[in-house]
């Protein structure tokens, strides 16, 4: 039997073309997005009501995903100055010297932690955001009532 995410796949393609400009004004690199996306699930909260019904996202997931992101922060894939963040997590600006002090130990101020809760929280944030844009698109195509439907088959 279908899933009923796999009847989405191009709303979320629409719509990730709508968000990109959220993206590009958020601390992750499109890159970033792309990864902080594979781990979250997409769920819907009480499919069968009309007025509770609910796209969210699951980002339960999401802490496992968080430390490669520093990593595509210092190993950028667009090349010299292509990541969209600024430089590593040292603040520099240059990931390269950011992830030498990183790996002599010498990088760490105590910040990391909080870093990482930060960027979490903005990952969750962003998630959340476009749960609700996709959510949103569903209504507008008149195709959220059918994938609320199908998601109450799925949860059976």
């Amino acid at each position: 039997m279908e899933h009923w995410t796999d009847r989405i796949v191009g709303d979320r393609m629409t719509v990730d073309q709508q968000f990109t400009d959220r993206v590009e004004s958020s601390p992750f690199s499109r890159q970033q997005w792309g990864l902080v996306m594979t781990a979250i699930e997409f769920e819907i909260e009480h499919p069968t009501d009309d007025e509770a019904a609910r796209l969210v996202a699951d980002t339960s997931a999401l802490p496992s995903v968080m430390p490669e992101l520093d990593s595509m922060d210092e190993h950028p894939m667009a090349g010299p100055g292509g990541s969209d963040s600024p430089g590593g997590r040292d603040g520099s600006g240059d990931s390269v010297l950011g992830g030498i002090k990183d790996a002599l130990g010498l990088g760490g101020d105590g910040d990391d932690a909080d870093l990482d809760e930060e960027r979490l929280a903005a990952a969750e944030r962003l998630a959340d955001e476009y749960a609700a844009e996709l959510q949103a698109h569903l209504e507008e195509t008149d195709r959220w009532s059918t994938v609320r439907a199908a998601a109450a088959e799925s949860d059976q």
